[in-house]
């Protein structure tokens, strides 16, 4: 049964979604920029009964604050949002899984707090832009689309966000499963996802490249074969990691838990399994 939660951490709320009992071993799911905690209640379902799910809206999405400070969006701060919440929850351990946006917060959280992470799953994610001139460049792209939000509207902006060539594998998927996404990323805020990508954006956020390799506990880095970007992405990451697994989804683009679900849910299923026979704390 889904509990719906809102914590009040730092002078924000953040809204989680529960689903198991305390029991079990738990996954800490962090969304993409337009996601919200819906983005994993598919997966939840497959995972019913075997763990204990708790979905994340970061800042600026589902219903989660909206701050206006746009510095409060910045990587350092949600960390520390996510620390707190989890003391708040009594997340001493568990796995953790963050999908393109998300993934990057994943990444800098273990980083920071690396005690409570047992795994860390990344899905077409990165460390960031390795240099300054990327990372500029990459900001100025960001404060035109964050422009280009607030002017145009959120029906515009999704209709425009959801044809770009990341996510052209999408239009594969049923006219059902297409509106779905739709309407999710419709549900969000025109500012808060403004705020989002002027505060956490690619080019906001530092490079993480150095610290890869003193993340000393088990990475699966999960990309689709026809997302040949992040592909690249991980199979570099992929040199740095101390203990990492690269697995490459056949006939799937950026979001694998969207695409090919039922892969995705059993794909960490069975890399849970593996940790708890190798003896590995869950």
């Amino acid at each position: 049964m889904m509990n719906e939660k809102t914590i009040h951490v730092r002078g924000i709320d953040m809204n989680v979604e529960i689903n198991g009992g305390e029991n079990l071993p738990t996954i800490v799911f962090l969304h993409g920029f337009t996601g919200s905690t819906a983005s994993w209640r598919e997966v939840a379902n497959l995972l019913k009964g075997k763990f204990r799910i708790v979905a994340v809206d970061l800042i600026g999405h589902g219903k989660s604050s909206i701050p206006e400070n746009v510095d409060r969006y910045s990587m350092e701060e949600q960390v520390e949002d996510l620390e707190e919440m989890f003391a708040e929850l009594s997340l001493d351990q568990f796995i953790l899984v963050g999908y393109s946006m998300g993934g990057r917060v994943a990444l800098a959280y273990t980083t920071h707090h690396s005690t409570r992470v047992s795994s860390l799953i990344l899905e077409s994610s990165s460390p960031g832009l390795k240099t300054k001139v990327e990372r500029e460049e990459r900001q100025v792209a960001d404060r035109r689309l964050a422009d280009r939000i607030l002017t145009d509207g959120m029906p515009a902006f999704i209709d425009f966000w959801g044809n770009i060539p990341l996510f052209a594998s999408q239009k594969t998927l049923s006219e059902e499963k297409q509106l779905t996404l739709r309407n999710e990323r419709l549900s969000q805020s025109e500012v808060g996802l403004a705020r989002s990508l002027r505060g956490i954006g690619t080019g906001s956020q530092s490079s993480y490249w150095e610290c890869l390799g003193t993340i000393k506990l088990p990475v699966l880095l999960i990309t689709g074969e026809l997302d040949k970007k992040f592909v690249n992405i991980s199979r570099e990451m992929e040199k740095e990691f101390p203990y990492v697994r690269h697995e490459t989804i056949e006939n799937a683009g950026h979001a694998i838990h969207v695409e090919k679900l039922n892969t995705f849910a059993t794909m960490i299923e069975e890399h849970i399994l593996a940790l708890k026979n190798r003896g590995g704390s869950l």
